[in-house]
């Protein structure tokens, strides 16, 4: 058996943004994902199975340890692989590095969604969180938007700091609320458990693209975002009834279910109706996009 091996760097060498987001939207025009997860908890640590299965595309398991102490002896917290099995006969094709699928998926899942719903003159782009992930949101939102300006915000001017040190040109805020009232995007990727962005601040015509909460007790944007806002979201699966982004506002009465728009399934409804309008989108993640990203990221490297 012969199956190709894709580390970090070699495999996103052969990547682009541009077609990920054209991939992904392929995606979801298969039949609908059967998706599985699997936690095993060892005190601390944790290991983390996420299965997807799209008939004629494939089946991906995507598996990560997540062991905390890590940190204390300089090695990495998170570390997994990605496996991807053929749907024909369930052969192993390609073992995938974690943090490259993790990435590209991330960030990629976000930008598919801006590209519809951001206005296309969209210039000033505002990160919120400093973290790996917002790095990724440059790169990503750079290919779609050439000419943008970004600044990055961060509860830590240090890491705030670093931040615009690994990625330059970016501009460091030290203002929040300014920052967002300047903003044509504004993306959130944090760990708060409390929001960090506020209905307030927006100004009509920009696109909030909620990345960081992923579980029920977490959230970036508070009420008013979500009321202000014509509200999309990846999957309804994987986020209504799951995380706090969408269940606490449901439970506060500030929307209902119904006006979450459209995810991707209905991929053609991701639209805006006019330029001041604000659009909110809610990226909830899934193996289902694992096994899309992963698919492509073989067919990229077989086209290498």
């Amino acid at each position: 058996m012969t199956f190709a091996v894709i580390p970090f760097a070699e495999g996103e060498a052969c990547l682009d943004w541009l077609a990920l987001t054209r991939a992904i939207a392929a995606g979801h025009d298969r039949p609908a994902a059967d998706i599985r997860d699997v936690l095993i908890r060892k005190g601390a640590d944790t290991l983390l199975n996420r299965s997807a299965w799209i008939a004629g595309m494939g089946i991906a398991v995507k598996a990560c340890t997540i062991m905390p102490d890590n940190a204390k002896a300089g090695k990495p917290v998170v570390n997994g692989a990605v496996n991807l099995f053929s749907d024909a006969d369930g052969s192993l094709e390609a073992i995938l590095d974690f943090h490259l699928v993790t990435k590209w998926k991330t960030a990629g899942d976000s930008l598919l969604a801006a590209t519809r719903l951001a206005r296309p003159d969209s210039r000033a782009i505002l990160v919120i969180g400093a973290g790996t992930v917002g790095r990724s949101l440059v790169q990503a939102y750079g290919a779609a938007f050439p000419q943008a300006r970004f600044t990055v915000w961060n509860r830590s001017p240090e890491g705030a700091a670093r931040f615009a040190a690994d990625c330059p040109g970016v501009a460091v805020a030290d203002d929040l609320s300014a920052a967002v009232a300047a903003a044509d995007i504004v993306c959130c990727a944090t760990m708060s458990t409390s929001p960090v962005l506020h209905g307030a601040w927006l100004r009509p015509g920009t696109h909030v693209d909620l990345i960081g909460a992923y579980r029920p007790d977490m959230r970036e944007a508070d009420d008013d975002v979500m009321r202000r806002g014509r509200i999309f979201v990846d999957a309804r699966a994987t986020t209504l009834g799951h995380i706090g982004e969408i269940t606490d506002p449901v439970a506060s009465g500030a929307i209902a279910p119904s006006d979450i728009l459209a995810d991707y399934r209905d991929l053609a409804a991701f639209r805006r109706q006019s330029a001041d309008e604000i659009t909110v989108f809610k990226n909830g993640g899934g193996a289902h996009l694992d096994l899309m990203v992963s698919r492509y990221i073989l067919d990229a490297w077989n086209a290498r």
